[in-house]
């Protein structure tokens, strides 16, 4: 039974009065518009009035222009029945809003830095950012345990894989979200990070027992439950200990009614992971998973393949049986406790488009967060006088390559190196002698940018071979001194146990490369610690489920 007068919402008389009366006042297709958080994909007022017309309970609009997604937001805001709540992925700082916005660091960074005022900071930017352009919704922070290191979505995303330091900095950031009366949604529950696969392409599975789950993963989501996070994200993924299947949590009652609600008893609001994955749609058709994910326990449906198909498998799925009236007021009660939870009931922030110079926090973190993971060959500090001549490989497929390739250069230059940028061989007669290879350059540079990313199956290194001889593979570490830099994925000993000297960034913002540039050439020390186990022990899993 919903209680709306304590945790996590807190309501009023007078709130609560306007829970109810709102409720009594839609229609069935109103409360059935209210279950909806779409994709935005245009700022037109025609697309905007369109949507307002389902009377959608809330939208989520990918970053922009700060102006042009603060005045969207109002827009629609203004337009509609009942105010929205307006969401955004807020892991990083407020760049998941907006364009101008202030990037602080990925969360792994946040847990390097082994402060939780770090996470405050996060939190406290992101939730600032997010309310200057009209956001009142941050799906973040990530809470999963980072226990598999061939996971190629959790990764930097997490706080690690210390179950105290996962807990410490997701309840500063989340204090620092309500301290700004903006909703935290943490995620994704019933826990990512012990499969190495991707619930974008399947249903993916945490495989723990369930005295282990209790231990970590469960214990991490009753923390945040009981510090008073209003939301959860449920993610398409299964918990087979507990259900005895393979249905993912936002199509399983016994996850959402039986774990979430009675044994961790939670009162807030639960929204799905995006229905468009395929851990979700590989599940059930979609015309019965529609309604019967709202049936199983979830109050919203975030996102859609076809907004307007969706509305209608909802409808028809009331109509057939699938979800019953019970269920549906049930959710619309909790989806408008919510928004009077944030006063949105009262009056709704707008916000100036406008953002704070952030660059002295953002220059601190990056200063405790950059790891020194080893250096077995003494080559650390770095200095032009012994190793000017720099063969610098960029590791990784990413839009962001040739910016950090670039920034990395220009710092190392600065500094007094002559910097090459290794163009890969085409030919055989491109191939060099060991001897003549070695004679040019005092140092190798790899700099990993592999970033995490959905819809990947590895966050791994590839190499441009030419069967084999090229000069990208590691073959010279014997030859000459050889340092990885990883601007991402922390797990790269994994491909690259040879390499002597490796340090972790966790994050390839600009402050971050410049951090990670001034300590290796020794003019500031390492002080950050790492999350995770660098060197890929997977044991961990092992020893919780063996231990049960």
């Amino acid at each position: 039974m919903m209680k709306l007068t304590e945790k996590p919402f807190y309501l009023d008389d007078e709130a609560i009065a306007w829970v109810e009366d709102t409720l009594e006042s839609l229609t069935v297709d109103e409360k059935i518009g209210q279950l909806f958080v779409p994709i935005g994909y245009s700022t037109e007022k025609e697309y905007l009035d369109h949507l307002a017309s389902f009377n959608i309970g809330g939208l989520f609009f990918r970053p922009g222009n700060a102006v042009e997604v603060r005045d969207t937001y109002q827009y629609i805001q203004e337009i509609s029945k009942v105010p929205l709540l307006t969401t955004a992925n807020l892991e990083d700082g407020g760049n998941g809003a907006a364009f101008e916005a202030t990037a602080y660091g990925r969360q792994m960074a946040i847990a390097a830095a082994n402060d939780p005022k770090f996470a405050y900071t996060l939190g406290e930017i992101a939730a600032k950012d997010g309310k200057a352009v009209g956001v009142n919704w941050g799906f973040s922070p990530v809470i999963d345990l980072d226990f598999n290191f061939r996971n190629p979505i959790t990764n930097v995303r997490t706080y690690g894989s210390d179950i105290d330091t996962v807990i410490s900095n997701a309840k500063a950031y989340t204090k620092a979200f309500h301290d700004q009366h903006v909703m935290t949604s943490i995620k994704h529950f019933p826990g990512d990070g012990a499969d190495e696969r991707d619930q974008h392409l399947l249903t993916s599975v945490n495989h723990l027992s369930m005295p282990a789950w209790e231990k970590t993963f469960g214990l991490v989501y009753k923390e945040l439950i009981d510090f008073g996070t209003k939301a959860v994200m449920v993610g398409h993924i299964a918990l087979p200990a507990f259900t005895g299947d393979d249905m993912p949590a936002t199509l399983s009652p016994k996850i959402l009614k039986d774990l979430l609600r009675k044994q961790l008893r939670f009162n807030g609001l639960v929204i799905t992971d995006a229905s468009p994955m395929v851990g979700f749609c590989a599940a059930m058709k979609r015309s019965e998973a529609i309604p019967y994910t709202i049936e199983a326990g979830c109050d919203m449906l975030l996102f859609n393949r076809v907004f307007e198909e969706d509305v209608q498998y909802m409808k028809d799925g009331l109509a057939n049986g699938i979800l019953s009236h019970e269920r549906l007021d049930e959710a619309v009660t909790r989806i408008l406790a919510a928004k009077a939870s944030l006063g949105l009931h009262k009056q709704i922030e707008h916000g100036s488009a406008m953002f704070e110079d952030r660059k002295k926090d953002q220059a601190e973190l990056a200063d405790h967060s950059v790891t020194l993971v080893k250096d077995s060959q003494k080559l650390l500090p770095l200095s032009p006088e012994k190793h000017k001549r720099v063969l610098l490989q960029m590791l990784g497929n990413f839009d962001s390559n040739e910016r950090v390739s670039q920034k990395v250069k220009t710092e190392l230059e600065q500094l007094g190196f002559d910097v090459t940028v290794y163009e890969p061989e085409t030919n055989f007669w491109d191939l060099e002698t060991v001897q003549s290879f070695s004679s040019k350059y005092d140092i190798v540079l790899y700099v990993a940018n592999i970033e995490n990313a959905s819809n990947q199956t590895v966050a791994r290194i590839n190499w441009h071979t030419l069967f084999g001889l090229g000069n990208n593979l590691p073959w010279f570490v014997k030859e000459i001194p050889t340092l990885l830099i990883s601007f991402g994925n922390p797990y790269h000993l994994f491909d690259l146990p040879m390499v002597e000297t490796v340090v972790n960034t966790y994050c390839n913002y600009d402050h971050f490369i410049e951090a990670g540039i001034s300590k290796l050439v020794g003019k500031s020390p390492f002080k950050g610690v790492s999350p995770v186990n660098p060197f890929c022990n997977n044991d961990l899993l092992k020893e919780l489920n063996d231990a049960n």
